[in-house]
């Protein structure tokens, strides 16, 4: 049997070995359950027992992908610096190879801990709130997944195409982290003021889009979901059954079914009963994370088999 397994196990298993018996991951569990529960009096209107799940998206925001892009950075480039990238070259596996179980390895390493850190906040929601869907649970775990292997793939690209671990710090945290996920509506806004079919609410350059009336234009809400954050949100938030929306399950709730004015942008709310674009089916935020997970490691490994490494 052991002569079936793919070419990249061995060192997809010792990532996963490596992160498992290290102290990082289950900080990271730990600071992820107490991010994570927060439960609100909107949330448990809106979603009753299920509010517990919601924890789930509520621990995969912020500190989430911070805590994942920290752990996979130096991945490729540590051990460019170190030397110790020339014994794994000398192993039997094409650089593809060390690609692929470099994002296996570390993924499978990081969803252990992270699996702990849900199932923690399942049995908190549990005993303070009562049962909710075992079903529901799963999915929104299997999502959740789903984003670590997307964060786990952009972080180690970086890690391969960048040549110093300062570099790819600066390219994980200012480039994907800042931009992508704490300021990514900003910046959708901004890009939609200066290509968009600008509307009345919104200035060219100045990002003022009109956050209490958003323009009922699928480029804008295309735009909002390509960040892998608000992605995963999108996809949790039709799992959980709130509403069309990038941003979080509570917030979405508190703006479709309550009569308090909030700054956050909805599909139902922009396109007021109108058809929106097949595009924004809540199915996309899927197909955005999945083109997160593929694309840069087919970007990586590009660069990676062409570029002199050591």
């Amino acid at each position: 049997m052991a002569g079936t397994r793919p070419r990249w196990f061995p060192l997809a298993r010792e990532e996963a070995r490596g992160l498992l018996t290290a102290k990082g991951p289950w900080i990271l569990a730990v600071l992820i359950v107490l991010w994570g529960y927060r439960p609100t009096y909107v949330g448990w209107q809106g979603l009753g027992s299920n509010m517990t799940i919601g924890f789930l998206q509520t621990a995969g925001s912020f500190l989430f992908p911070l805590g994942v892009l920290l752990l996979s950075y130096r991945s490729v480039v540590g051990e460019r610096t170190s030397g110790s990238l020339k014994f794994v070259l000398g192993l039997p596996m094409t650089r593809s190879d060390i690609l692929v179980g470099k994002i296996l390895g570390r993924s499978a390493g990081l969803a252990i801990p992270l699996s702990a850190a849900a199932v923690t906040l399942g049995v908190i929601g549990l005993i303070r709130f009562g049962a909710f869907s075992p079903l529901l649970f799963c999915g929104v775990l299997l999502a959740t997944l789903v984003y670590v292997m997307s964060l786990v793939s952009v972080g180690t690209a970086l890690s391969a195409v960048t040549t110093s671990t300062v570099r790819a710090a600066g390219a994980a945290l200012g480039g994907v982290y800042l931009v992508f996920t704490a300021f990514w509506t900003k910046f959708a806004e901004m890009i939609y003021a200066t290509v968009g079919a600008a509307s009345p609410g919104t200035t060219v350059g100045t990002a003022s889009v009109n956050s209490f009336s958003a323009p009922a234009d699928g480029l804008f809400f295309l735009l909002l979901r390509l960040s892998p954050g608000r992605a995963y949100r999108v996809l949790t938030n039709w799992l959980l059954g709130v509403g069309n929306s990038g941003a979080s399950f509570d917030a979405v709730i508190t703006k479709l079914e309550t009569p308090t004015s909030i700054t956050i942008y909805t599909v139902e709310s922009a396109f007021h009963g109108q058809t929106p674009p097949a595009y924004l089916h809540e199915l996309s935020g899927a197909v955005i994370l999945l083109c997160w997970l593929l694309v840069p490691l087919g970007i990586a490994r590009y660069q990676f088999e062409r570029g002199d490494l050591v």
